[in-house]
């Protein structure tokens, strides 16, 4: 199995989804997400979030990796949307963590 720093994959995440807010949404599903506007980024983020509890209830371990990757993507397409970055994220839960 591959070993990747979560915190690159997050950072390298971040940049093409910022590359691909001009894109031309007929090639681009993150362009079309952010032609289409904050309502719709929103929507598919409760979407996954609904779909990543049936897996987690599944119970099937696969089913639920596989969800909280659309999860976790749809909230950096959001966030990426307010000007924010992984690590802005990371670092809260540093502190989090830092404190408890």
């Amino acid at each position: 199995m591959q070993t990747t720093d979560p915190a690159r994959v997050l950072a390298d995440l971040h940049q093409r989804l910022l590359d691909r807010r001009h894109a031309d949404p007929a090639r681009s599903y993150v362009a079309r997400l952010y032609q289409q506007g904050e309502d719709k980024i929103l929507q598919k983020v409760g979407e996954e979030a609904i779909e990543t509890i049936l897996a987690a209830k599944s119970g099937q371990a696969d089913a639920l990796v596989y969800e909280t990757a659309d999860l976790w993507f749809h909230c950096l397409v959001m966030l990426t949307l307010h000007d924010i970055t992984p690590e802005q994220i990371l670092s809260e839960l540093a502190r989090r963590f830092e404190q408890g």
